[in-house]
């Protein structure tokens, strides 16, 4: 991951670190999940009445396949733009801590603001499983032109599905349409469970995969921000009695 030369300061778009970046990504399980979970968006959209031109500007402005699903089946329910810019503003709300928890790896002292700003828009759940894998092996001055690399590289996958489902959403089976967008939040559960190395980490994972279910049985609304908050909050809780402990 570092055959590239180091230097002390590394732009935004730098060739290298860029390019190892979108091979990366390219090389990544992930591209191939983004390509199906957006044949099926691209297929929704089409079903919807929207153009193949909408469909690619809301990949590349919306840029998360769950908000997506909601802009697409909201606009296409008849709901106002607004309350359908509400519920995907509500559902980015998950992207948060991940957008933090990357500027983090890649900011450095001398890291301008607006060279930021790309990374975090690229930030989607993809995105973020393979930065916070393979970053940490980096030097922080090649890391914000890699996550540029790999970012933009998951896009142009999204990009690519997108236009394979739209033109072959009438020759695809509802349920395959419905199924393959799935395909991201299975392969996000994956690799967080190879990635939980902390007790901490297996116990909020663990939680959550009990509590979120029985919430949404419940009818509870905000169901997945409550799982996070009892899951993650006790899941720290347990972390820091166990470090007093010792």
């Amino acid at each position: 991951m570092s055959s590239f030369p180091s230097t002390d300061s590394s732009p935004p778009l730098a060739t290298a670190p860029f390019l190892a970046g979108w091979r990366a990504a390219w090389s990544s399980v992930l591209s191939l999940v983004l390509v199906g979970t957006y044949v099926g968006i691209g297929a929704l959209a089409h079903n919807y009445g929207f153009s193949l031109r909408w469909a690619l500007l809301s990949t590349l402005l919306v840029w998360a396949g769950p908000a997506q699903v909601i802009l697409i089946s909201a606009l296409g329910a008849g709901a106002t733009p607004l309350a359908a810019a509400l519920a995907v503003g509500l559902s980015g709300i998950r992207l948060l801590p991940m957008v933090i928890t990357l500027l983090a790896l890649i900011k450095r002292s001398d890291t301008r603001w607006r060279d930021l700003v790309l990374p975090a828009h690229l930030t989607a759940v993809s995105m973020w499983v393979e930065a916070v894998r393979l970053l940490p092996a980096l030097p922080r001055q090649q890391r914000l032109g890699f996550s540029n690399g790999l970012g933009c590289a998951f896009l142009a996958a999204a990009h690519a599905g997108t236009v394979l489902g739209y033109y072959l959403a009438g020759s695809l089976p509802a349920l395959l349409t419905a199924s393959v967008l799935f395909l991201t939040p299975m392969s996000f559960l994956i690799s967080t469970v190879r990635n939980s190395k902390l007790l901490a980490e297996q116990l909020a994972l663990g939680m959550g995969l009990v509590v979120g279910p029985l919430l949404a049985y419940a009818g509870i609304g905000l169901d997945l921000m409550w799982t996070g908050l009892i899951a993650g909050t006790t899941a720290y809780g347990v972390h820091r009695l166990r470090e007093a402990r010792r």
